[in-house]
């Protein structure tokens, strides 16, 4: 039997480079999908494709088996993904495994859980088999407050709530049991780690892989969006206020179990995710 052959989108990226290792030892053929037509992904056959041409997308989709669809941060991403999701139907892809997000719903007050919710929405009105994946904070966001953390602290608005957030190289283990095996069909797997741990924690942790004191401040939603104005844009700054405030809430606290559902194995704690990334925050 040939081996199924799986479209990534958003190949170059965290989870998605992830992820086509993850493929890999499973068997699959892969295919990895880049908007750079100087990347050349080892592992996978490179396409050059972009979410806004239709076109090259299409190309993209010619003999594919199973797509897995993520998207760039984009104001537009829902709709660059339901247009995904149309062309890979008429193609006569099998299979969509969709990276939403813990949480989503239509009514949300957080405009990402509203994006990601529209696009479960139209992909379970065009009937393909599909398997959505809801994975809640990621750990490797922590990446993002680099060079605060090498200085001996990090700052959000998210108060003393915890969060069960997730290790994105669970993320992609789990994205290539979906989209590998053969009983996840219209199942919804949401995806935490293996309990929820607040940012002091998160800090604590830190502190004892790099062997340096690391503290976490809270900060107000307008100092927040300061240390973010010019970095990102506009729309994106007030959505991650949005997301924060949800965390704040208590929103994002529950944990499941869908990693251990579909790889066996349980998520990796916040202890491994330190201990394995220490280097980046400044190992003493």
């Amino acid at each position: 039997m040939n081996s199924p052959t799986v479209l990534v989108t958003g190949a170059t990226g965290t989870i998605g480079s992830a992820l086509i290792t993850e493929l890999r030892t499973r068997g699959a053929t892969v295919r990895a999908m880049t908007r750079d037509p100087r990347r050349s992904v080892p592992g996978a056959e490179t396409v050059v494709a972009d979410l806004k041409d239709p076109e090259s997308v299409a190309a993209a989709l010619e003999g594919v088996d199973t797509a897995f669809l993520n998207s760039p941060s984009e104001e537009g991403a829902a709709q660059l993904q339901i247009r995904f999701a149309d062309l890979a139907q008429r193609r006569g892809v099998r299979r969509l495994v969709l990276l939403s997000q813990y949480a989503a719903r239509l009514d949300s007050p957080v405009r990402f859980l509203r994006w990601h919710a529209e696009v479960e929405e139209h992909v379970r009105r065009l009937g393909v088999d599909h398997t959505v994946l809801r994975p809640n904070l990621y750990l490797q966001a922590l990446l993002g407050f680099g060079a605060t953390i090498e200085q001996g602290w990090f700052a959000a608005p998210i108060g003393g709530a915890a969060v069960s957030a997730i290790d994105t190289r669970d993320v992609a283990a789990a994205a290539a049991e979906a989209l590998v095996g053969e009983e996840h069909t219209g199942r919804i797997h949401t995806l935490t780690g293996p309990r929820a741990v607040t940012h002091e924690e998160i800090a604590r942790a830190l502190s004892t892989a790099t062997g340096r004191e690391i503290t976490f401040h809270e900060a107000t939603d307008e100092r927040f969006s300061e240390a973010l104005c010019g970095v990102l844009p506009p729309w994106q700054v007030a959505g991650l206020v949005e997301d924060y405030a949800h965390y704040a809430r208590g929103e994002a606290a529950e944990v499941h179990t869908g990693v251990a559902d579909l790889t066996g194995r349980p998520a990796r704690d916040v202890i491994d995710f330190a201990r394995d990334h220490a280097d980046a925050f400044g190992r003493a």
